[in-house]
C-alpha cells in the first residue's frame, strides 16, 4: 500500500530565491519519479553527485539516480531492491562501485541487505538479508582497506547496536553481537583515520526511571566494543545522531538536543566530550540532522527544520556557528543527506522536496569569488607528482595536506610537508587538498595509486 502524506503542498520551484542566491539546484528540482524517503547522498571517484532512497513510485524499494552533468539518471534499474527499502544508506567501494545497505522489508524478513552496482545491474553483496533478526537505522561505511561494514538497531538483541562486515565471502559480526549497553537508534556508523569503526547513538539504557535518552559512542578497538569517553554525554535527549571525523582525527557528533530543540555539535577532545560552538545553535526545534566536513576541516550540519521546516546549512568558523548562504531553502523537506564534492569541494544537499511533491531535489553551493580562497584553487601552480603514484607523493611546495578516499573518508592530514607516504594505502583513486596555515585552498586533485 502506497503512503498517503498529510503534509501541506506548496507551487512548485524551480529557482532559489534571492536570499538563498548562493545555493544552486543542481539539474531540476523534483528529479525523481516519485517520493522519496531516507535520501542519502555521496559522490563517484569521479565526482558524480548519487542518491539512494525509497522509492514511492516503485512499491518502496530502493532506486538510486546520478547527475551525469546535464540530468539526473537511473543508476540500473529503478527499484531494484526485491522488497521495501527502509533506512537506505549509500556509500562507494574504494573501486568506485555504488553500494546500498537498507532494512529489507520483504516479509517476514525485515533484515539488513546489501547491494552494489557492477555496471549493469544491481547485485546482493553476500547473502540478502543476512542479519539475525530485523535491522533498523541502518548505516553503511567502508574501512580504509576497503571493506565494507553495516552498523543497526538489531532486533535479535534486544534493540542493542550490531556491526557486520563482509570477508568477501559472509557477512561476519564485529566484535559481539548487540554489544551497546541499552537500545541504540539513529546509528551512525563511521571510520577513524586509523580505520577503527566508530558507531554513535541515541542510548536508552533505562537502568533507572530517567526518560533521558542521551548520546553514546562506541568504537572498536580489534577485540572489543569500548566507549569513546563517558556513555552518554549529552546533557538531554539526542535524536537524529550523525557522526563524522575531523581531519585531526577527532570524532563529532551532531544531533538533535531534545524532544523539541535545536541542534548541537559535540567533539571528543581525546579525554572528554565538550560542545562545538553553543548547545541548539538553531533557531528552533530542528528534524533530521546531517553532518560533514569541509575539505578545508571546518564542520557543516544541514538539518530539517528552522525555518519553517526548510533545510539550513550551517558551518562552525572557530568561534561561532554561521549560516551558509542566506535564510535556508525555498521549499519545505521531509529528509536530509549532506555530501562534499571530491573535485570541487563544494557542499551538496539532497533532501525530499515538498514543494515538488516530496520528489528529489539536490542543491550545491556556489559561493561568490570574492577572495584568494575561492580563487586560489583554480589559479594554483603547485605540481603534485608522479600521478600514478606507489609510495611517495611529491609538492612544489610545503603544504597542510589531506587525503581522502572515495567513500569521502578522510585517510590521512599532514602539517607543513611536500610529501606524503601513501605506501600503506590500498591501491585506488584518492584526492589531496592542499591548504597553506589559515585555511585557504590551494591545490586540490586527483591521485592514483597503483
Amino acid at each position: 500500500m502506497k503512503k498517503v502524506l498529510l503534509l501541506a503542498m506548496v507551487a512548485s520551484t524551480t529557482a532559489l530565491s534571492a536570499n538563498a542566491q548562493n545555493w544552486e539546484i543542481v539539474g531540476k528540482p523534483g528529479f525523481s519519479a516519485g517520493n522519496v524517503y531516507y535520501p542519502s547522498l555521496a559522490f563517484s571517484p569521479t565526482g558524480e553527485p548519487y542518491v539512494g532512497y525509497q522509492d514511492w513510485e516503485n512499491s518502496d524499494k530502493a532506486s538510486v539516480m546520478k547527475f551525469d552533468g546535464t540530468n539526473w539518471v537511473n543508476v540500473g534499474n529503478a527499484g531494484f531492491s526485491v522488497g521495501e527499502a527502509s533506512y537506505t544508506s549509500l556509500a562507494f567501494s574504494p573501486a568506485g562501485e555504488p553500494h546500498v545497505a537498507y532494512l529489507d522489508a520483504k516479509s517476514p524478513s525485515y533484515k539488513a541487505t546489501v547491494m552494489k552496482f557492477n555496471g549493469t545491474n544491481w547485485v546482493n553483496v553476500g547473502n540478502a538479508s543476512f542479519s539475525a533478526g530485523y535491522a533498523e537505522y541502518t548505516s553503511l561505511a567502508f574501512s580504509p582497506a576497503g571493506t565494507p561494514y553495516v552498523a543497526y538497531q538489531d532486533g535479535e538483541n534486544s534493540d542493542k547496536a550490531t556491526v557486520m562486515k563482509f570477508d568477501g565471502t559472509n557477512w561476519v559480526t564485529v566484535g559481539n553481537a548487540g554489544f551497546s549497553v541499552g537500545a541504540a537508534s539513529y546509528i551512525s556508523l563511521a571510520f577513524s583515520p586509523a580505520g577503527e569503526p566508530y558507531v554513535a547513538y541515541q542510548d536508552d539504557d533505562r537502568k533507572t526511571s530517567d526518560p533521558i535518552r542521551p548520546a553514546t559512542v562506541m568504537k572498536f578497538d580489534g577485540t572489543n566494543w569500548v566507549t569513546v569517553g563517558n556513555a552518554g554525554f549529552s546533557a538531554d535527549n539526542a535524536f537524529h545522531t550523525s557522526l563524522a571525523f575531523s581531519p585531526a582525527g577527532e570524532p563529532y557528533v551532531a544531533y538533535k538536543d531534545k524532544w523539541i530543540g535545536g541542534a548541537t555539535v559535540m567533539k571528543f577532545d581525546g579525554t572528554s566530550w565538550v560542545n562545538v560552538g553553543i548547545t541548539e545553535f538553531s533557531k528552533k526545534s530542528i528534524g533530521k540532522i546531517s553532518l560533514a566536513f569541509s575539505p578545508e576541516g571546518a564542520p557543516y550540519v544541514a538539518y530539517e527544520g528552522d525555518n519553517s521546516s526548510r533545510a539550513t546549512v550551517m558551518k562552525y568558523d572557530g568561534t561561532n556557528w554561521v549560516k551558509v548562504g542566506d535564510n535556508g531553502f525555498p521549499a519545505s523537506i521531509l529528509g536530509i543527506s549532506l555530501a562534499f564534492s571530491p573535485t570541487t569541494g563544494a557542499p551538496y544537499v539532497a533532501y525530499g522536496d515538498v514543494g515538488n511533491l516530496v520528489k528529489a531535489t539536490v542543491v550545491k553551493f556556489n559561493p561568490a569569488p570574492t577572495s584568494i580562497n575561492e580563487h586560489s584553487a583554480s589559479k594554483s601552480t603547485i605540481s603534485v607528482y608522479p600521478n600514478p603514484a606507489n609510495n611517495i607523493v611529491c609538492f612544489s611546495v610545503a603544504a597542510n595536506v589531506q587525503l581522502t578516499n572515495v567513500t569521502g573518508q578522510m585517510v590521512t592530514y599532514k602539517t607543513n610537508v611536500n610529501t606524503l607516504d601513501i605506501a600503506n594505502q590500498p591501491a585506488g583513486i584518492y584526492f589531496v587538498t592542499l591548504t597553506d596555515d589559515k585555511g585557504r585552498v590551494l591545490q586540490r586533485c586527483m591521485i592514483v595509486k597503483e
